[in-house]
Order: structure tokens, then C-alpha cells, then sequence
């Protein structure tokens, strides 16, 4: 089992900066492969980047390619996305999730139901 606790939303210009936060509880976070997720209201949930289980890969979503980091700290049980040069278009309900074992290809990373646990979602507002 894992829980997963987004932190670090809020509301920010365009132009800006936030780096979201989201802490795991449970055994072996290494083990896991995790990602965030964005859900902007009357949109489905899309992907946003993803990170093997040890940091040493990533992959993005063409919008978040050059703007957003992924990255982990496996010592804390956290993994961060960093977003930099925010547009009011990032706006958006903003989750992690997790999912047990080898990273994955893009073409797979990006498919919700291949995540097996999820968190709360933590707020992005972007004014322009």
C-alpha cells in the first residue's frame, strides 16, 4: 500500500513559478515509478511527466517539455514537480501517482489506469 499527499498548489501569474510536492507513506517508495497528472475542469486527466523508481529517467507530456521538472528524493519518500514559466493554460487540479515496478515508455506512462495509487490533488491557479 501507498498514500500519496499533494502539496504546494496555489495561485500564481503567468509567468511564474511553483514546485509541487507529493509524500509517499509506505515501504520501498523506490520501487515505484511515479508521475503527476493534471486535470483542468471539464477536461480529462492527462499526463504531465513521469519518473523511474531510482530518478534516473523521465519522460513529459509535449506541454510540459523545457517548463516542468520531475525529480525525487527517494530519502524522503517525495517526489517535486517543478514548474517554471507557468501560463494560464497550466491551470489545473494537479495529482501524483504510483505504480510498482520498471519504468515505462511514454506511450504507457501516460495511461491512467496503468497507476495503482493516487493522491488528493493539490490546486494550480494561473492568472494571466
Amino acid at each position: 500500500q501507498l498514500q500519496l499527499v499533494e502539496s504546494g498548489g496555489g495561485l500564481v501569474q503567468a509567468g511564474g513559478s511553483l514546485r509541487l510536492s507529493c509524500a509517499a507513506s509506505g515501504r520501498a517508495f523506490s520501487n515505484y515509478k511515479m508521475a503527476w497528472f493534471r486535470q483542468a475542469p471539464g477536461n480529462e486527466r492527462e499526463f504531465v511527466a513521469a519518473i523511474s523508481g531510482s530518478g534516473g529517467r523521465t519522460v513529459y507530456s509535449d506541454s510540459a517539455k523545457g517548463r516542468f521538472t520531475i525529480s525525487r528524493d527517494n530519502a524522503k519518500n517525495t517526489v517535486y514537480l517543478q514548474m517554471n514559466s507557468l501560463k494560464p493554460e497550466d491551470t489545473a487540479v494537479y495529482y501524483c501517482a504510483a505504480a510498482y515496478g520498471n519504468f515505462w515508455e511514454i506511450q504507457t506512462a501516460q495511461r491512467m489506469g496503468r497507476y495503482d495509487y493516487w493522491g488528493q490533488g493539490t490546486q494550480v491557479t494561473v492568472s494571466s
